[in-house]
């Protein structure tokens, strides 16, 4: 990854579950959409390095970053939450609270899926503003769009809706993509997503803006 990456570059923390994965799937395509980059701690597999230096390494290497906390049901096995999300944001805020004149521009979006629930949890960040996506890939799309509109200000990014729909056409193509490749969806890795998302994006790229 090249350092010019960084300013569109965005890391998505958010729970990996086969529930959750309708929901990650459309962030990371409404993330490629509007011209930006995702990237993941899922990107990279190496035995050799700490996960937790792996995720710092990749926050460091992305300016904008969409924290999904919308995950703190008990387990069913241990009757213990998930804590890798906050644990995660915590590691995110951090370095723009105390990292370099780079890092000190880190820009984060705050996912849950009701406006107010994260208050019960993680009462230290009652102060900063949180977005729900109601559990809809549809409304997590529009958040996603919108928040990018108003951190880029750029004017070349297409109206949610019409995201929404684009993405519509893409997963009805995607079976097909995927067997072009010799793969199935269930078994679709991260990096294999962002490559067939990227690859259908060049083929069809967006036409007149609805909405600027």
């Amino acid at each position: 990854m090249s350092q010019g990456d960084y300013t569109v570059s965005v890391f998505i923390n958010c729970p990996f579950d086969r529930e959750y994965l309708f929901i990650f799937h459309a962030i990371v395509f409404a993330v490629f959409d509007c011209g930006y980059i995702a990237r993941s701690s899922l990107e990279i597999d190496d035995g050799s390095e700490v996960r937790i230096d792996k995720i710092a390494r990749i926050i460091s290497e992305c300016k904008y970053g969409i924290h999904d906390i919308s995950r703190t049901e008990l387990s069913k096995d241990t009757n213990l939450p998930r804590f890798n999300m906050p644990l995660e944001l915590g590691i995110f805020l951090g370095a723009k609270r105390f990292g370099n004149t780079v890092q000190k521009k880190k820009i984060c979006l705050l996912l849950d899926r009701d406006p107010h629930r994260y208050q019960i949890f993680i009462s230290d960040i009652a102060g900063q503003d949180i977005r729900s996506h109601n559990n809809d890939d549809t409304e997590a799309i529009k958040v996603i769009r919108n928040w990018i509109r108003n951190v880029s200000q750029r004017l070349t990014i297409l109206g949610g809706n019409e995201i929404v729909k684009r993405y519509r056409v893409f997963r009805a193509e995607l079976p097909d993509l995927c067997q072009s490749l010799g793969l199935t969806i269930d078994e679709l890795i991260f990096n294999d997503y962002t490559a067939i998302v990227s690859k259908w994006l060049k083929s069809n790229p967006p036409g007149p803006m609805s909405v600027i």
